[in-house]
């Protein structure tokens, strides 16, 4: 959003003055956070005190895989030192979710820069008829996260406009598109960023547990699938049942409508499909015969390269389609064009680069002084004596990460600081680093639209100061507290009820440790 916005700048401002009680709690908290760079620079000196204290203690605990003990180290020592000099750049260069999400962001903004999503979006959204509005909005925002956070600054606005076309009040448009785009954004039909990101600091702390654990960027692919389209159908009702009455009719000035696709854009749509059924049709004649290429040895398709490799398969989809695409329309006019998309599409990720560095040194040093294995050994152990395991586990994470959420808003830096807890306590219990994950996520998600210090806040509120000038943050908070707790609430339901019907929560990954 642009500085020059003064309406809303300034209802913003006299806003934050009269926030108080919680919110405004919640604000100063928040905005008292230092930088993540700098808040995780504050862990590892904490790890490095911790291990050291309870080093002198003798603090250990006996691994139950191996059945050896297993004491804390202290890092200042002869033998920490010189292991921190040496594998202080290998920490950063051997993370497994710095190489996976580098290669899915040149993949997905080769198809960003061509024009491709957001075309596909447009037309979308703005060709469905009235009756499927709603949970075309709904569906398409939530996955809109392909498109990473760009999808939160051009969904919103696109749905406002179509519901205007379509006579209901765009307000509510707009509402039912950042609600989609920010509580659903992890649910998603394909494998995206998120995903690649994630499950590399899964594994990461999985391997402190069982050091030859290894999972894939799908490994929760299958329920987020089937939650894209819970949340799109409990999104639906809330809108309809609740928010739509509640902003009545519109009865503002005729705003810009939001333009359909071009003849040409159209042409690129199409040549963009034709290219993706042929490409599902050549790993289809790879996947369906049982002797197929990319079947494992054993014949199975969880073990074969396309699971495995299944990066690979997703960057030459979104580089080709968007190619493809481009092409077409005229924004790709050389081949040339291609490598600088891709340049221009990691420009984004230097503050993420940078920070993966500490953290990488973190997680690094809470697996060479035992740390992990400790904590969660000694935690898994208590929550099973208090009988904390199950359902009141899922509640007590969701909890804790939800409450969280509302001071850190950063869902990487979170699971960076929580899944060396989280996810060897999950295995001590018997439960899959996958399934830790995915509790995570809901939790993570949910609750983005109503966290005050939400940076896309601002935003959508001078998004609403187009159809509505006194629309502020208490509307925008009030209007999402239905989406952001009917998602957390019905997800939850969902997620524990997946745990008991034992479904995969993607290839080869399962609710509970075999």
């Amino acid at each position: 959003m642009r500085k020059g916005s003064d309406p809303t700048m300034t209802n913003n401002k006299s806003l934050e003055k009269k926030s108080g009680g919680i919110l405004g709690t919640i604000e100063r908290v928040g905005n008292a956070l230092p930088h993540p760079f700098i808040l995780f620079l504050y862990l590892v000196v904490a790890l490095i005190v911790l291990s050291t204290v309870l080093a002198t203690l003798g603090v250990s605990a006996v691994n139950p895989t191996t059945g050896e003990e297993v004491a804390v180290q202290s890092l200042l020592t002869r033998d920490g030192m010189v292991w921190i000099l040496g594998s202080l750049v290998s920490n950063f260069s051997g993370f497994a979710a710095l190489g996976i999400v580098l290669v899915m962001q040149m993949a997905i903004g080769v198809t960003e820069s061509s024009g491709l999503l957001t075309t596909a979006i447009r037309r979308a959204v703005l060709g469905v008829p009235t009756w499927a509005l709603t949970a075309t909005v709904l569906f398409i925002g939530i996955n809109g996260s392909i498109a990473s956070e760009a999808s939160i600054i051009f969904i919103p606005p696109l749905a406002a406009a179509a519901f205007f076309a379509a006579g209901k009040h765009p307000l509510a448009g707009l509402i039912a598109g950042y609600a989609a785009t920010n509580a659903g954004f992890t649910a998603n039909i394909m494998i995206t960023a998120t995903d690649a990101l994630l499950y590399g600091v899964t594994q990461e702390a999985a391997q402190m547990i069982d050091p030859s654990y290894t999972t894939t960027p799908a490994n929760n692919w299958y329920f987020m699938i089937a939650s894209c389209f819970v949340l799109t159908i409990v999104g639906t009702f809330i809108n309809d049942r609740i928010i739509e009455p509640r902003l009545g009719k519109f009865t503002g000035s005729e705003v810009d409508q939001a333009r359909d696709a071009t003849d040409l854009e159209k042409k690129g749509l199409r040549n963009a499909g034709i290219f993706s059924v042929i490409f599902i049709a050549l790993i289809l004649i790879g996947l369906i015969p049982s002797n197929g290429i990319l079947r494992g040895d054993d014949g199975s398709i969880i073990n074969g390269p396309f699971v495995t490799g299944l990066v690979p398969f997703l960057l030459a989809y979104f580089v080709l389609v968007g190619v493809v695409y481009g092409f077409t329309v005229g924004t790709f006019k050389k081949l040339e064009d291609i490598p600088r998309v891709m340049a221009d599409s990691l420009t984004s990720l230097t503050g993420y680069i940078v920070l993966v560095f500490v953290i990488a040194q973190f997680i690094a040093i809470f697996n060479y002084t035992n740390l992990a294995m400790v904590i969660a050994v000694n935690a898994a152990s208590f929550l099973s004596h208090i009988g904390l395991t199950g359902v009141p586990l899922i509640l007590a994470i969701l909890l804790v990460t939800t409450f969280v959420n509302f001071f850190m808003t950063s869902g990487t830096a979170k699971w960076y600081i929580f899944a060396p807890i989280f996810v060897p306590m999950f295995m001590m219990l018997g439960y899959s680093p996958e399934f830790a994950q995915v509790v995570y996520r809901i939790a993570d998600s949910c609750t983005n639209p109503i966290t005050h210090i939400y940076p896309y806040l601002p935003m959508v509120i001078g998004m609403a100061a187009k159809y509505d000038k006194k629309f502020g943050m208490g509307n925008v908070i009030s209007m999402m507290i239905p989406y952001s707790f009917g998602f957390l609430i019905i997800w939850t339901i969902f997620v524990i009820a997946w745990m008991f019907l034992g479904l995969p929560l993607g290839p080869g990954a399962s609710v509970f440790l075999a």
